[in-house]
């Protein structure tokens, strides 16, 4: 689990102890980030450095960045973005993160994906939903993960177009935990390298899908990872709404319905994996993985909150319920787990409504802490 919450020390650290003329450039780049007068057509870009610890990792030393833009600077269409997020650990682990949902001109085509590369370590608990909450082994690999949407408008707000998958694990070292007894290891505990493609149909009718006032989004996607062209061969589809509606003048509230199920010989890391900074927020990364998953949230958002002395400071309260199976003979309602928190917001572009959230999240087995510009969903 990523924490970067030392980011605004480290931040303060860098402006005490820089020389003069480094101190006057960086409150001056701040200085036009948080207080922008800027027309709301003109792009935005924000660069800003991390600072992590993990024990898995020790201290991680980051940079993280967003571009927010109009096609054609026009606001009338959606609000594009792309965000990178890199980094290094005192135990030589590395990484580099992209996300992008770019939008053309009119809303025409949609391109939404994400980028992984990474050499990092993963808590491996084993699967399903009577693992153990002690992790078995922690796996060091290298991870190349690319995702990519193609979608072109058939309707005013319906896109259709292909969908793919790349999912590449190798120099996979699994180090059992101290004390555990000996288990099987996972189908893909070697390495694998999987490519899955298919189409995908989205409803969308999200104008910023950074903070979404008033909307609906609604995915339907099939991925075929063909022996072909994967180390195995298996299927995915995943089915993903979620809904937003206004309830006053300022406030959200936001729901999400996330189902990710898998058939044929599926590989330990592209199991449906709960946990992270986005759904069931409080769990690891594949603290509980299995074939299929099935995962629910809501979230009422305060943007902002009536202070009266500022308007830039918000806050959302949230909770989360999911379980995995193995197939749907094998569900179970009564091992399902939840998560709930609450967070604050800050509003980082004004014109652009773009917030950034400090979350807190407590589940049965402990508590994490999110810092992320943008919403959890």
């Amino acid at each position: 689990m990523k924490n970067i919450l030392f980011s605004i020390f480290f931040l303060c650290t860098f402006l005490q102890i820089g020389d003069i003329k480094a101190q006057s450039l960086v409150k001056k780049y701040f200085n036009n980030v948080f207080n922008d007068t800027s027309e709301i057509s003109k792009p935005q870009f924000l660069v800003y450095p991390t600072l992590a610890y993990a024990p898995e990792t020790s201290w991680e030393i980051g940079l993280s960045s967003l571009y927010v833009y109009y096609a054609k600077r026009d606001t009338a269409n959606r609000l594009s973005e792309i965000n990178g997020f890199t980094f290094f650990t005192l135990e030589n682990q590395y990484g580099l993160w992209f996300d992008h949902a770019i939008y053309t001109d009119q809303n025409d085509w949609f391109f939404l994906g994400r980028i992984r590369l990474q050499s990092f370590p993963l808590k491996y608990y084993g699967v399903g939903m009577n693992t153990p909450p002690d992790y078995l082994a922690l796996v060091d690999a290298n991870q190349v993960m690319i995702k990519e949407r193609v979608l072109r408008k058939i309707q005013k707000n319906l896109f259709f177009g292909i969908e793919m998958d790349f999912q590449r694990l190798a120099s996979v070292d699994f180090k059992p935990a101290p004390e555990v007894p000996a288990f099987d290891l996972p189908l893909g505990s070697e390495g694998s390298t999987n490519f899955g493609i298919g189409a995908g149909l989205v409803f969308d009718n999200r104008h910023n899908v950074l903070n979404v006032r008033d909307g609906l989004f609604s995915e339907l996607a099939y991925l075929r990872y063909a022996p072909a062209l994967s180390t195995f061969g298996f299927h995915t589809v995943i089915s993903d709404t979620r809904i937003f509606r206004p309830v006053g003048k300022n406030n959200v509230f936001a729901a999400q319905l996330l189902g990710q199920f898998n058939s044929g010989d599926v590989p330990f890391n592209q199991l449906a994996l709960m946990g992270g900074e986005s759904m069931m927020r409080g769990y690891y990364t594949g603290r509980f993985r299995d074939k299929n998953q099935i995962a629910s949230q809501v979230e009422m958002r305060f943007l902002p909150l009536p202070l009266g002395f500022t308007e830039r400071l918000g806050a959302a309260v949230f909770g989360g319920a999911a379980t995995v199976f193995p197939d749907f003979s094998n569900l179970n309602l009564k091992q399902i787990v939840w998560s709930a928190g609450g967070g604050l917001r800050f509003l980082l572009f004004p014109k652009k409504d773009i917030y950034t959230r400090l979350d807190y999240a407590l589940t049965a087995e402990g508590s994490g802490f999110y810092l992320f510009i943008g919403e959890a969903f």
